[in-house]
């Protein structure tokens, strides 16, 4: 039987090779090779193909976002040419006005008055409302804050009855306008001298209780201010340079040593004590307050 079987294998092997498959089968593997590198051709050219796009696309973004950065500066650039700019001048004017208008007077009546005008000495309390320094050491208040303060001591002291303060000023400088302040608001003054215990001693005759008092300077008044202390009242105090602040519950800030300055502060809470308080009187105006000259017999008065 194996005989039968080599024999078999050999007449198919002479076949095979008498019938040539071999050549065919080699043609096959050729083709077989072709169609590879053939379908290896295509995959990459299907490769370059994506990239190609791929690419084509990121310009096409690239394009896209330039051509919408574009637009919007061409918008922009429209837009701007609408707007009303308003030029560094117009704004410079615009402050101007603003502050014109929040003075209770014109800047030049502080000037002229000098209430700016402080000491060569400056207290800690003092110092964050000072503005520079002249060059013979005087330093300067900064009259916005200034103009500030004496807005606030009105309000504070429109807070109070006429009955329930007093005013003390031992300062002759100060003497005409508190007593034309007390003779319009019905404020107490104290001019000169400042009677010692009578907010503190039940036993004078002439002891009565306040509310508040005003201090003018309270190196000179310290005794009126060390009695509103002794029996806790409120304090409104008008500071210079060299003044503390110690002690007041609101202070008013200028020069309180000028015979014009304290004018302008007197007139200032007179004329807005009397708006709030609605009490009908007849003001100088501001020039008897800061002209002793001019003020001297004039009479106003309720």
């Amino acid at each position: 039987m194996a005989e039968e079987k080599i024999e078999t294998k050999e007449e198919i092997v002479e076949d095979i090779e008498e019938t040539g498959v071999p050549e065919k089968v080699a043609e096959a593997e050729e083709k077989l090779d072709e169609k590879e590198q053939t379908n290896a051709k295509a995959k990459s050219s299907e490769t370059e193909i994506k990239e190609t796009e791929t690419e084509s696309t990121d310009i096409k973004k690239v394009k896209s976002l330039e051509e919408k950065k574009k637009a919007l500066l061409e918008r922009a650039k429209k837009l701007k040419e609408k707007v009303d700019v308003t030029s560094t001048e117009e704004l410079k004017e615009k402050v101007k006005e603003k502050r014109k208008e929040d003075m209770l007077v014109p800047l030049e009546e502080y000037v002229k008055s000098g209430i700016y005008l402080g000491t060569k000495v400056v207290t800690p309390d003092m110092r964050p409302y000072v503005y520079r320094r002249r060059a013979d050491g005087l330093a300067i208040f900064n009259t916005d804050l200034i103009n500030e303060k004496i807005k606030e001591g009105a309000e504070f002291l429109s807070g109070f009855e006429p009955k329930d303060i007093i005013v003390i000023c031992k300062r002759q400088a100060g003497w005409k306008v508190v007593e034309m302040f007390s003779k319009l608001t019905g404020i107490k003054a104290f001019t000169k001298k400042y009677p010692a215990g009578i907010l503190t001693n039940t036993n004078l005759p002439d002891f009565f209780e306040n509310e508040l008092t005003i201090i003018s300077d309270h190196w000179l008044d310290k005794n009126a201010l060390n009695d509103t202390l002794t029996v806790n009242k409120k304090v409104l105090m008008i500071c210079d340079t060299n003044n503390f602040g110690k002690g007041a519950d609101k202070i008013i800030i200028g020069n309180n040593k000028s015979s014009r300055s304290l004018g302008i502060i007197f007139y200032l809470l007179t004329r807005e004590y009397c708006k709030k308080k609605k009490i009908d009187c007849n003001i100088p105006d501001l020039e008897w307050w800061t002209n002793e000259e001019q003020g001297e017999g004039v009479e106003f008065g309720v």
